[in-house]
């Protein structure tokens, strides 16, 4: 009778643990620069949703030649007496036009968005207020930031013809930060 040994084929107890090493050291150096990838795009996906509502807002004002006011809010029906833009926002006609911003029951909300946890938003304004039949509307910065500063903040400054631009650097060339 002839037996024949076979080997079993597996790692010794030294290559897992050098593979493990290994991918502890891969993971820990990638990380990071994943995690700021990631705060990236939320900032630029942020910061291209105000962008937009600002813009629609100029629009919508000029097409209901009514004033079209963007401020911040919890709940999509009424606008935060905490200026809190971090939570989400709403785009509403502002029939009555008052300063600072309030929404009435006869006034249509015409958007509301939520913004993504884990991002910062800081204001200058209380709100932003568009009108089409004037020359001059709010002016003024919002600043979108990861309040880890995984990412550079992105800001958007509405001109006071409610135009929007998207910027990484103020007027003097220092870049934009949240207040935290």
């Amino acid at each position: 009778m002839h037996h024949s040994i076979r080997r079993l084929a597996g790692f010794t107890l030294y290559e897992l643990l050098m593979t493990l090493g290994l991918v502890a050291v891969i993971v820990t150096l990638g990380l990071p620069s994943f995690g700021s990838i990631l705060a990236g795009s939320r900032l630029r996906a942020e910061a291209n949703a105000l962008f937009e509502a600002v813009h629609l807002a100029r629009k919508e004002s000029i097409v209901r030649r009514r004033a079209v006011t963007l401020c911040p809010s919890l709940d999509g029906q009424n606008c935060d007496p905490l200026n809190d833009w971090s939570v989400g926002w709403m785009r509403f006609v502002n029939t009555d036009r008052d300063d600072p911003p309030v929404r009435d029951p006869d006034e249509p909300v015409l958007h509301y968005h939520i913004v993504q946890p884990g991002t910062l938003i800081d204001s200058n304004r209380r709100g932003f207020t568009l009108r089409s039949t004037e020359l001059r509307a709010t002016n003024g910065t919002l600043v979108v930031c990861d309040p880890a500063e995984r990412a550079a903040a992105r800001a958007v400054v509405v001109s006071y013809t409610g135009r929007p631009r998207v910027a990484r650097q103020d007027s003097r060339g220092q870049a934009y930060r949240c207040a935290h």
